[in-house]
């Protein structure tokens, strides 16, 4: 299945493409969608509505988000959709539109997890307006390249105070007995890392939020990596640090995040307002 682009729910043209790849302002969402559903609808929904009132002025509204997501995956039993958010009318030369973003929906082939473990490398990095999920990506890319070549698979971002933020495309968690530790510093709060903290009393597990330095890290008995590709994967090494995760007490944290219900896009109520929409 290749990609399919809808911007407010009609056939992309090359000028909003041409748009979306020359200026680099906008934000996104991107998560799998089965039978009509998804985890964490309510977060990703919620993250889109303050990125659209904090980048442009004005959001679209639940309603409208929820029925160009419902058009764009009609039909598909599983897919991945990106939903992004951007305005025509800002450009390098005048950035000053104030109103409603359009709205791109991208559906296609769900990605695999990130890895099964992944060893990392710290690097001092802070992404700029680090809670929004926002279209600038060079730093992430550029880390995640840098690691590579230093014989790592990602890198794990630390903030000029010493303190473990984010990775380039995941949240860390570290495990301390049966306790998650997630970091407290500047970060995108990330979809699944709240699934997993909501679903892990369920499990037998409970979580903490609070500042982690880098040099700290060794003080854990694991680690791991989550993102809405990837809901748990160890992380094995963090420069010279290792860790002997245990597989019992991840899938555990796993299970914390498969007991939260995937949420419908649309109740069947609102299908004729999908239909309208899609003319």
């Amino acid at each position: 299945m290749s990609a399919t682009i809808l911007i407010d729910g009609l056939p992309a043209t090359p000028d909003d493409l041409a748009h979306q790849a020359l200026v680099n302002y906008g934000a996104y969402t991107s998560f799998r969608v089965e039978d009509g559903a998804a985890r964490g609808l309510d977060l990703h929904l919620a993250r889109l509505e303050q990125a659209a009132v904090e980048l442009f002025g004005e959001r679209p509204g639940e309603s409208k988000f929820r029925r160009l997501m419902a058009l764009a995956v009609a039909g598909r039993d599983a897919c991945w959709l990106r939903v992004s958010l951007f305005s025509p009318e800002i450009v390098h030369r005048n950035p000053t539109y104030v109103g409603r973003p359009k709205v791109m929906t991208s559906v296609s082939h769900a990605p695999p997890p990130l890895a099964t473990q992944v060893r990392v490398t710290a690097m001092r990095y802070e992404r700029e307006a680090p809670h929004l999920k926002h279209l600038a990506t060079f730093g992430l890319i550029r880390a995640r390249r840098a690691a590579r070549a230093a014989g790592f698979d990602d890198a794990l971002f630390v903030d000029g105070e010493g303190r473990v933020t984010e990775g380039t495309l995941w949240n860390i968690g570290f495990v301390q007995g049966d306790r998650i530790v997630w970091p407290q510093a500047p970060m995108l709060a990330g979809v699944t890392q709240a699934l997993i903290a909501r679903g892990l009393p369920q499990v037998g597990l409970t979580s903490e939020t609070r500042p982690i330095r880098l040099d700290e890290v060794g003080a854990f008995d694991g680690a791991f990596l989550c993102n809405s590709a990837t809901p748990v994967c160890p992380i094995t090494v963090i420069d010279d640090v290792a860790f002997a995760n245990d597989p019992a007490l991840l899938a555990k944290v796993e299970a914390a995040w498969s007991v939260q219900a995937a949420q419908p896009i649309l109740d069947h109520d609102d299908d004729e307002g999908v239909s309208r929409l899609g003319r």
